[in-house]
């Protein structure tokens, strides 16, 4: 079954406080969206891969795969206003059968079983939707008042989110909403039921300084 992955990076680096945007910051002297692609290519190297980026930022991107040598074969779309737009701008670039999965660019820790787990039950039940467990405690804040909620009962969701092609399609027909915050809230609005599958801790989504140097000693610690 044909395979594409769909990786968004709109960052701006604004919560980093760098002027570089965030997915094309580096750890341990790789840049992050690289890092992001090669993940999917090592474990399919005829996956398509496209890269949903602003269009300010294109020509930039383009400039340091020139640099690095950068030569895994990707297709470049530009970016929307939001997440939603950027998903469907690159989802006419992929065909009308296989397994989507979309991935953010800003994640590039995730481990082969994750991306191997999501492809697979995608294939069966139609999407997959990678996530861990929350090990703090939980408290509901509503109204001025807050009280503690059993955190077995929530999941941190991961990405890649992956999914039939002709599902994600028909429910990226609908208009956007603002509670749109991944695909699966997408997918599940145009009323399928969503299929949890274990995600990897280590696969962090990199937005603060915390982030980046927490991702640096999960390479370091991976790489041992």
């Amino acid at each position: 079954m044909k395979r594409f992955v769909i990786i968004v990076a709109g960052g701006s680096g604004q919560r980093m406080g760098s002027s570089i945007p965030k997915q094309f910051l580096k750890i341990n002297n790789d840049i992050i969206l690289m890092k992001s692609i090669r993940a999917f290519y090592e474990y399919d190297s005829s996956i398509e891969i496209i890269i949903a980026l602003p269009e300010n930022q294109i020509s930039e991107w383009e400039g340091l795969c020139q640099e690095y040598k950068f030569t895994v074969n990707h297709t470049i779309v530009k970016g929307g206003q939001t997440r939603y737009h950027s998903v469907k701008n690159a989802l006419e670039k992929t065909g009308n059968s296989g397994i989507i999965a979309v991935h953010d660019g800003v994640r590039p820790l995730v481990n082969q079983a994750t991306i191997d787990m999501v492809f697979e039950i995608a294939s069966i039940n139609g999407n997959a939707i990678p996530y861990i467990d929350i090990v703090d405690s939980v408290r509901l804040v509503d109204s001025g008042l807050n009280k503690p909620v059993d955190r077995n009962k929530y999941k941190l969701i991961q990405t890649p989110q992956a999914f039939d092609c002709r599902i994600i399609k028909k429910a990226y027909e609908q208009e956007w909403e603002e509670f749109f915050t991944d695909d699966a809230s997408i997918v599940e609005k145009f009323g399928i039921k969503i299929n949890l599958v274990p995600g990897n801790i280590e696969n962090i989504k990199i937005t603060t300084k915390i982030d980046l140097k927490i991702a640096e000693t999960l390479c370091n610690y991976l790489s041992e």
